[in-house]
C-alpha cells in the first residue's frame, strides 16, 4: 500500500486487525456524494487493481464523466471470482480441454492453463420436469437427470480435478443465482495482495449467465458475460468496458396491497425498454428504495437483461444486512459489511440524488397486479387484460373442443427471479392452502410444477405447513434447478398435444420466470405470460388463460360455490405472519451442504488426468475445430453471400436453442445414425460439448423466419450458387468449399435473451465473417467478436426489409483495418449488376475487442498468450 499525502489509499480496522482499503471519500471528496455508487465501485476497482498512469487517466476519466454523465474513455475491471451454470461452463471447459490438447501439441506442458480465479459451477440447467403433480416427482427427475447427462457430469468432474480453482456444485444445490445469493456472495470480502497485505474490498464477480445481476440486489456488483469473455477474465485478463452510461431509477412511495415484486420488475422491465436501454448500467435510488427489501430488490435486479441492461443495482443497507442475517451469515462478517460500506461511502443514502446519465421515476404505489405476455418480457399488461391479448390473436379453432380455446397447459413457478425471494413462495403456498380449502384443484390439462432456487425452500415451506397445501394444488417440488424457465418443462400433457395438434387449442403457459420468447418455455408453445408465483397457481386452478380473473371466478367448489381471486389472494399481513414461522437461517447452510452430498453425483467415475481422454464415438464431447492455433482473424476486405437474412428480435434461443430435440429433426437423425435413442435426445443445451451437433442445431427454430427462403424447412437456407434449399450447415459448407465468404443480415435486438456462447460459436463454425444488424444484444454481440466475427451496425433506414436482399445479391465489406466504432464501407453487389454503397458501423467498443478480432477470437489469443509466456520457441507436434 502507497504511504503518500495523495495516497489514494486508507486504513480500516477488522476483527482488532488493521486492513488497507480504497479510501474514496478522501479520493473523491464532494464529488463522491454525485457519484452513481456503481462508478464509486468501478472507482475501487480501478484504483486497486491499477498503477501508475493507467491508474491515474482511469481515475480522471471517472470524474470527467460527472460533466456530461457519458464517457468514451476505457476502463479495466477486474472481477474477483466467476460464476457459470453447466450449459455454459461446459463448452468453456470443452475449449479449455481442446486448448491444453492444443498446447501439448505445441510442445508446452498443458497443465499450465488453468484458471487464475476461483470459478464457481452450478448444475443446474439440465433438469427435466417429466414427473410432477407426485410426491417422489424430484427424485424421479433426478435420476432422469443423471443417467442423461452422466458423461457430460463426468467430464465436469474431471475439470474439477484437472483445473485449479473449478469448483463444481452438482445437480440438486439450486439455481446458480440463488446459490450466489445465499451461499457464495460475501457483499464485503478480505484477501491479500502480491505484497501480503491485508485487504477489504468490496465482492465484485462476473456470471456466464445474463441474469447474473440478481446479486445486485444485494449490493454486489456483478453482471453477465458471454462463456468467451469469462474465459478472458479467467485466464487473467480484465474486462475491458467503455465507462457505462448510468441511467437512474428513482423509487418513490410504497408498493400497494396485492402487488408483488414481481409486478414492479415487469412494469420496470416495461418503462426501461421503452427508455431504450440497451447495455446500460442501471441503478436505483430514492427513498422508495428503503420499503424494499432485499428480495423484493433481487426479483427487480434479476429481469436486467430483460430491460436491457448490464445491471440492475441496489446499494447496501439494512435490508442487505436483514438478508445475509436471514439466509445464515456470520455476524461478524455482517458487521463487516457495514463498517466497511459506511467507511467508504457506498452505503445507501435514500436522500441522495447522484448525478446519472438519464432518470426514470417510479411510483410503487402505482404498482398494480400484472403480467407479461404473450410473446415478450417487456409487454407489460394488467392481469385482467390477458383475454383481451389472447383474443386479439384471432384464433379459430378447427372444430370444438372439449379443452377451453387457450388452456393453460403449463403452470410453472419457476426461475431464480421468482423463486428466490422466500415471500413469493410463501404467498403462492397460501393461495394453494386457501384452494386446498374450498376443494380447488387444477383442471387434469395443466401440467404444474415447482422448482425452487434452494433447496432450502423445502425445509421452510415444511416448516410452515405448507408441503401438503401445494402438492395438493399439483405443486409438488419437481427439483432444483431452471427448469421451465429454461425450456426444460418435458413434454406436454397428451391430450394438450393432440389437440393442437389437430388444430382446435392454442395452448398458453403461464410461469414465474423471465422470459416468454415463442418455443422458448417448450418447442410446441408460442404463448406465454409471466407473470408472480402466487397468480400462476390461480392460472392453474383455472385451467382457461381466457378467464378474467379480476371478474370471473377462477374455479367453483365441489358445491359448486364460485371462487375468485380476492378469496384466494394473500395479504401483506398474512405472507409476514407465514414467514416468521417458516424460516430459519440455519436452514440454508444445512439444505446446501446436504444437497452436495448427492450420491447419485458421487457415485460417478472420473479419471484424473491434465488431458481430457476423448472418446471419438461420444456424442456429448468432441474436441471443437476452433480450439486450435489454426483459427485466425476473419478481417479483410471481401464479398460474401448472405447465409441468412432474418428481421428483429432474432434471440439466441432461435440462434442455439436449449428446449428438447424435436425427435423427427435433422439433428435426431444425426444422432440417431450414431447410436442414440431418438426417443431418448436429451435437450440441445446437453450437448453443447458436441460441435457437431450444434453446428447443426444452429438456427433450428420452428419461429425463425428467414427472408431469403421464406418457405423453408426449420434450419434451412437458400445456396444461391445453385438454387437449392439447404440444411443451414450444409450451405454454409458448400460455400466453405468454393472458397465464398458469407454473413448475416439482421435488424433490431439481434441476439437478445440468454448469455449463450455456442450462439456464436455456431455462427463461426458456419464461416460467418460478419453479422450487419440494426442494434445487438450487449453480451451475443460481445461473444461473436470473442468468435472472431464482426458485427456490424446497419443504418437505422437500413434495415433487412429495406436492403430487399435478393438470392445471387453480395455483400461487399472492406474491414481490413478497424477501430472501436468506426466506419466501414459497405457495398451491396446486385445481382442484376447495380450496386449500393453506404457506411456501416463496428459494433467494437474496446481496444482489446479490436485485439481480440485481430487474433481470430478469445480462444487463438488465450494460445497464443500461453505459448508467449511459457514456449517461445516450440515446434507444432
Amino acid at each position: 500500500m502507497e504511504n503518500t499525502n495523495n495516497s489514494p489509499f486508507g486504513l480500516l480496522e477488522d476483527n482488532g486487525q488493521a486492513h488497507c482499503i480504497v479510501d474514496l471519500p478522501s479520493l473523491c471528496g464532494e464529488r463522491l456524494a454525485r457519484l452513481p455508487v456503481v462508478l464509486r465501485l468501478m472507482l475501487e476497482n480501478i484504483v486497486r487493481n491499477t498503477t501508475g498512469a493507467e491508474r491515474d487517466n482511469a481515475v480522471q476519466a471517472i470524474f470527467q464523466w460527472l460533466d456530461s454523465g457519458a464517457s468514451e474513455a476505457e476502463i479495466a475491471f477486474q472481477p474477483a471470482r466467476v460464476l457459470m451454470h453447466d450449459t455454459t461452463s461446459t463448452p468453456a471447459l470443452v475449449d479449455i480441454a481442446a486448448m491444453r490438447d492444443a498446447l501439448a501439441e505445441a510442445g508446452v506442458d498443458p497443465a499450465l492453463l488453468s484458471p487464475v480465479l476461483p470459478v464457481d459451477v452450478s448444475v443446474d440447467h439440465s433438469l427435466a420436469v417429466e414427473a410432477y403433480a407426485r410426491p417422489d416427482a424430484a427424485e424421479v427427475n433426478m435420476s432422469h437427470e443423471i443417467r442423461r447427462n452422466q458423461e457430460r457430469y463426468r467430464f465436469l468432474k474431471w475439470a474439477s480435478l484437472a483445473l485449479e480453482g473449478v469448483r463444481i456444485n452438482p445437480p440438486g444445490t439450486g439455481i446458480m443465482h440463488t446459490i450466489n445469493l445465499e451461499q457464495l456472495a460475501t457483499v464485503v470480502t478480505t484477501g491479500k495482495n502480491a505484497q501480503g497485505q491485508d485487504w477489504i474490498m468490496p465482492d465484485m464477480m462476473i456470471g456466464t449467465d445474463s441474469h447474473t445481476p440478481m446479486i445486485n440486489g444485494i449490493g454486489v456488483l456483478g453482471w453477465g458475460v458471454g462463456g468467451l469473455e469469462a474465459q478472458t477474465v479467467m485466464f487473467g485478463m480484465p474486462t475491458m468496458l467503455r465507462i457505462p452510461d448510468v441511467i437512474g431509477v428513482e423509487l418513490t412511495d410504497r408498493l400497494p396491497p396485492g402487488a408483488t415484486a414481481t409486478d414492479l420488475a415487469l412494469t420496470v422491465t416495461h418503462k426501461l425498454r421503452a427508455m431504450g436501454v440497451s447495455g446500460e448500467f442501471v441503478e436505483f435510488y430514492g427513498p422508495g428504495v428503503s420499503t424494499l427489501t432485499a428480495g423484493e430488490r433481487c426479483v427487480v435486479a434479476n429481469m436486467a437483461p430483460e430491460y436491457g441492461a448490464t445491471t440492475g443495482y441496489f446499494p447496501v443497507d439494512e435490508h442487505t444486512l436483514d438478508y445475509l442475517r436471514q439466509t445464515g451469515r456470520d455476524e461478524q462478517a455482517i458487521a463487516r459489511v457495514r463498517s466497511y460500506m459506511q467507511r467508504t461511502g457506498l452505503w445507501f443514502d435514500p436522500q441522495a440524488r447522484p448525478r446519472y446519465t438519464r432518470t426514470l421515476h417510479i411510483a410503487l404505489d402505482a404498482i398494480g397486479m400484472h403480467a407479461a405476455g404473450p410473446r415478450r418480457p417487456q409487454d407489460l399488461l394488467p392481469h385482467t387484460d390477458i383475454p383481451r391479448a389472447l383474443e386479439q390473436l384471432e384464433f379459430h379453432p378447427a372444430r370444438a373442443s372439449s379443452l377451453p380455446r387457450h388452456p393453460v397447459a403449463i403452470a410453472a413457478i419457476t426461475s431464480c427471479t421468482n423463486t428466490s425471494d422466500p415471500a413469493l413462495l410463501i404467498a403462492a403456498a397460501i393461495v394453494a392452502r386457501k384452494a386446498r380449502k374450498l376443494g380447488l384443484r387444477p383442471p387434469h390439462w395443466v401440467k404444474t410444477s415447482l422448482g425452487p432456487g434452494s433447496p432450502a425452500a423445502a425445509s421452510y415451506l415444511e416448516r410452515a405447513g405448507f408441503t401438503e397445501d401445494l402438492a395438493a394444488t399439483g405443486f409438488s417440488i419437481v427439483g432444483y434447478g431452471c427448469t421451465t424457465c429454461i425450456g426444460n418443462s418435458g413434454p406436454l400433457p397428451d391430450c394438450i398435444r393432440e389437440e393442437a395438434r389437430a388444430g382446435n387449442i392454442r395452448p398458453v403457459a403461464m410461469l414465474s420466470g423471465n422470459r416468454n420468447f415463442a418455443g422458448r418455455i417448450h418447442p410446441d408453445l408460442d404463448l406465454g405470460f409471466l407473470m408472480s408465483p402466487p397468480l400462476v397457481v390461480a392460472y392453474a386452478l383455472a385451467g382457461d388463460a381466457e378467464r378474467d380473473l379480476a371478474h370471473e371466478p377462477v374455479s367453483h367448489t365441489p358445491e359448486g360455490q364460485p371462487v375468485f381471486l380476492r378469496d384466494l389472494w394473500p395479504s401483506r399481513e398474512e405472507v409476514s405472519q407465514a414467514l416468521a414461522l417458516a424460516l430459519d437461517p440455519a436452514d440454508f447452510k444445512r439444505c446446501f451442504i446436504h444437497a452436495q452430498r448427492n450420491p447419485l453425483w458421487h457415485a460417478l467415475d472420473v479419471e484424473d488426468s491434465p488431458l481430457f481422454p476423448w472418446d471419438p464415438k461420444s456424442t456429448a464431447l468432441r474436441r471443437p475445430p476452433f480450439a486450435s492455433l489454426e483459427y485466425g482473424s476473419q478481417l479483410g476486405s471481401y464479398s460474401a453471400y448472405p447465409l441468412l437474412v432474418v428481421g428483429d428480435d432474432i434471440t439466441t434461443d432461435h440462434i442455439s436453442p436449449a428446449s428438447a430435440i424435436p425427435p423427427d429433426s435433422l439433428v435426431a437423425d444425426f444422432l440417431v445414425e450414431r447410436g442414440d435413442d431418438r426417443h431418448d435426445l436429451n435437450v440441445f443445451a446437453s450437448r453443447r460439448g458436441n460441435w457437431e451437433v450444434m453446428l447443426r442445431a444452429s438456427f433450428h427454430s420452428k419461429t425463425l423466419k428467414n427472408l431469403l427462403a421464406p418457405q423453408a424447412p426449420v434450419a434451412h437456407t437458400l445456396h444461391a450458387p445453385s438454387g437449392e434449399i439447404l440444411p443451414i450447415w450444409e450451405a454454409a459448407q458448400r460455400y466453405r468449399d468454393a472458397g465464398d465468404p458469407v454473413v448475416l443480415v439482421a435488424g433490431e435486438r439481434y441476439g437478445t435473451g440468454s448469455s449463450r456462447d455456442w450462439a456464436a460459436k455456431g455462427q463461426r463454425l458456419l464461416n460467418i465473417r460478419a453479422v450487419l444488424a440494426l442494434s445487438f444484444e450487449r453480451i451475443h454481440r460481445s461473444n461473436l467478436i470473442g468468435m472472431g466475427i464482426l458485427p456490424l451496425r446497419l443504418p437505422e433506414h437500413l434495415g433487412p426489409q429495406t436492403l430487399e436482399l435478393q438470392p445471387g445479391d453480395r455483400i461487399r465489406i472492406d474491414a481490413a483495418a478497424i477501430q472501436p466504432r468506426c466506419a466501414i464501407p459497405v457495398t451491396i453487389e446486385r445481382a442484376s449488376g447495380t450496386q449500393e454503397t453506404f457506411l456501416a458501423t463496428a459494433a467494437v467498443e474496446t481496444q482489446l475487442e479490436v485485439e481480440l478480432l485481430q487474433c481470430g477470437g478469445v480462444i487463438p489469443a488465450i494460445l497464443q498468450k500461453t505459448i508467449q509466456e511459457h514456449g517461445t520457441s516450440v515446434s507444432r507436434a
